[in-house]
């Protein structure tokens, strides 16, 4: 239990500078909630991540766009440093 608070204390912070970027540089500004849920609970992969910030955005069923495409190149940059 002890690793996993520590985990997440330590993820918190750069999953909130990813959603920092995406919130800046796509638009993809996520309500407060949201963005907390995401902090504190990450989806463990990119594709799960990137889907997450569609689910958020209320974009669930955007298929494979240039958006999409932008958004997972953007989460999987930040989660290669993880």
């Amino acid at each position: 239990m002890l690793w996993l608070m520590s985990r997440r204390d330590h993820l918190e912070p750069k999953v909130q500078r990813l959603l920092d970027e995406l919130c800046i540089e796509l638009g993809f500004c996520l309500a407060p909630s949201e963005n907390r849920r995401l902090r504190e609970s990450p989806p463990g992969d990119v594709d799960s991540f990137t889907d997450a910030v569609f689910e958020a955005e209320g974009m669930g069923d955007e298929g494979d766009t240039g958006l999409r495409r932008q958004v997972r190149q953007v989460v999987d940059r930040h989660m290669s440093r993880w």
